[in-house]
């Protein structure tokens, strides 16, 4: 299930389909596009939605946020059809409560 607060990557996956990545950071991408639409300063949206500070880390923070955002459209004009077509990829969390 994506949540809220999760841990994000320097970089967000760049593969033409969905990847587990991309189910537990649904929520993130749905925050980067809320927030592109709302024009919220980039690194106040690092801060804030990506957990990485800008002032310290100006490079990464930008870096993180361009791909984020990037796959956050990849996967609102793409993505979904792979979700419909063939729903959220496995987790590694979702594999271990099976085994449960």
């Amino acid at each position: 299930m994506p949540q809220l607060h999760v841990k994000v990557a320097d970089t967000a996956p760049d593969e033409p389909a969905l990847t587990a990545y991309d189910k537990e950071h649904a929520v993130t991408y749905a925050r980067l596009l809320d927030a592109e639409a709302d024009n919220a300063d980039w690194r106040e949206v690092a801060r804030i939605v990506l957990h990485i500070d800008p002032t310290s880390e100006p490079e990464r923070a930008r870096v993180a946020f361009e791909s984020h955002l990037a796959r956050a459209k990849w996967v609102a004009r793409h993505g979904y059809r792979h979700l419909l077509r063939d729903g959220w990829p496995e987790s590694k969390h979702d594999r271990i409560v099976k085994k449960l």
